[in-house]
């Protein structure tokens, strides 16, 4: 048989086989600049703002199915493209793929954009990637030997003044300096509000008013120095810091058979080292169903106790909102009210973030446990969060209808329109990142020129 003629199961010759995998790509590409613009105008009207989902990026991981990374990136992308006309307009027509666009907008103003597509249309993926990061070196040594005299000089000092009260003089450098005010931000809502009168008159009202910002922040600071030395460093690990979870069954336990004995999210142990450490160690049990889920644990209560807490997590690893990812500074919450008759076991639990717990209590957002063990979050019109928009999960049954779709909106692709241009020559990144970098100072003087205008 002719080798050339061997089309595996399409039964096509390598030449048109090949053919239709370069024009598929462009096709493909082209189809991603479509899909990206419609993300940048759905983030911008805010489509995605339903009260319960936190971001565009949320939204697609959890509507796409996109990892939540991924997601971010795509927006990302999407939101840089308005700004780098040429590199649109060669990813509209199918000519450049998401990957390169993805790593040039990652540097590309429009004083580089021309210089980065030129290097883009004529390299691969690995020239560009290995451009943009060499690039970007050049362009971060600045910034790290900022971040080093900022380290450098860092300090806080302190003195009395002559009413004996104390002088606090601080200078952070960025990440400590942002960390610091986020910390006294999230302290200052903790911080007792003026009482209002005994008649019941508001603050505003009575003519009391808050003390300025300066003075809370003061206020703050006192919190946080108290909270640490109450809680210590524990508290920056979310506590029980020495804390282990075996799984073990109790007839494994107790008897010493063969069964599940290992360490949570680890290896198996022998059952001599679990009855070691359940000697001088708190033993919680967990009742669980054939699929090794636990289903209930604790005392009935409205504080939910440590032992159901860790039951709790064991279960569902964070938040189950859909498109959520927090894992850690999550809320237990009750399923069926406390305060309505409902008890505090593992069966009317879930794990929710701050923002969905308060979605669920504030936004009216109902949550219940299908059959199946997956959860269903229900607005109040009724509208399900699960669901999606008619037809979005239907395949794309033939791919001649994207084709057909793309030549309608004027967009002419062929086997060569996505075919790098690279033809084996020398790549020079020395050449190419000072003229990126002579371009982008033109960018930075332009800036800069503009900051001047609005001053004057």
């Amino acid at each position: 048989m002719d080798g050339a003629s061997s089309g595996g199961e399409t039964g096509l010759p390598l030449r048109e086989l090949e053919a239709q995998i370069t024009e598929l790509a462009g096709h493909l590409n082209a189809a991603n600049y479509r899909w990206l613009t419609l993300i940048a105008e759905f983030d911008r009207r805010k489509g995605w703002s339903d009260s319960v989902t936190q971001s565009c990026a949320h939204w697609l991981n959890w509507k796409c199915g996109l990892d939540i990374g991924a997601a971010r990136e795509k927006v990302r992308v999407a939101h840089a493209l308005a700004k780098l006309p040429r590199i649109s307009a060669a990813m509209a027509n199918g000519t450049l793929s998401y990957a390169k666009v993805r790593a040039v907008t990652r540097v590309a103003c429009p004083e580089t954009e021309e210089i980065l597509l030129s290097v883009a249309l004529h390299g691969t993926a690995h020239h560009v990637e290995t451009l943009v990061r060499q690039f970007r070196r050049v362009r971060e040594v600045d910034e790290m030997a900022r971040e080093a005299r900022q380290h450098a000089n860092r300090r806080l000092t302190c003195s009395y003044d002559v009413d004996g009260s104390l002088i606090v003089k601080a200078q952070l450098p960025v990440e400590a300096g942002a960390l610091l005010l986020r910390a006294l931000e999230a302290a200052l809502a903790d911080l007792p509000l003026p009482d209002p009168d005994v008649a019941g008159v508001s603050a505003e009202t009575s003519g009391e008013k808050l003390p300025p910002l300066s003075a809370r922040r003061a206020d703050a600071l006192g919190v946080l120095a108290e909270s640490f030395l109450k809680h210590g460093a524990e508290a920056l690990n979310g506590g029980e810091r020495h804390h282990i979870v075996i799984h073990v069954d109790e007839a494994t336990l107790k008897a010493r058979k063969s069964g599940r004995c290992e360490v949570d999210e680890g290896p198996a142990i022998p059952i001599e080292s679990a009855r070691r450490m359940s000697c001088d160690a708190s033993t919680v049990t967990i009742v669980e169903d054939e699929r090794g889920e636990p289903l209930d644990v604790g005392r009935k209560t409205r504080t939910i106790p440590p032992a159901l807490r860790r039951a709790l997590n064991s279960r569902d690893r964070g938040c189950v909102f859909p498109g959520c990812t927090h894992k850690r500074y999550v809320d237990g919450h009750h399923i069926h009210h406390w305060s309505d008759g409902g008890e505090t076991k593992l069966s009317n639990l879930v794990t929710l973030c701050r923002f969905h717990h308060r979605a669920v209590h504030e936004g009216g957002i109902k949550v219940e446990r299908l059959d199946d063990g997956a959860w269903r979050f229900t607005k109040t019109d009724g509208h399900s969060l699960h669901s999606g928009a008619p037809g979005c999960t239907q395949p794309l049954g033939d791919w001649t209808v994207l084709r057909e779709s793309n030549r309608e909106g004027g967009i002419n692709v062929d086997a060569n329109t996505a075919a790098t241009g690279w033809r084996g020559e020398r790549m020079d990144y020395g050449i190419a990142i000072d003229a990126l970098l002579r371009r982008s100072q033109l960018n930075r003087d332009a800036m800069q020129g503009d900051q001047s205008t609005d001053a004057a």
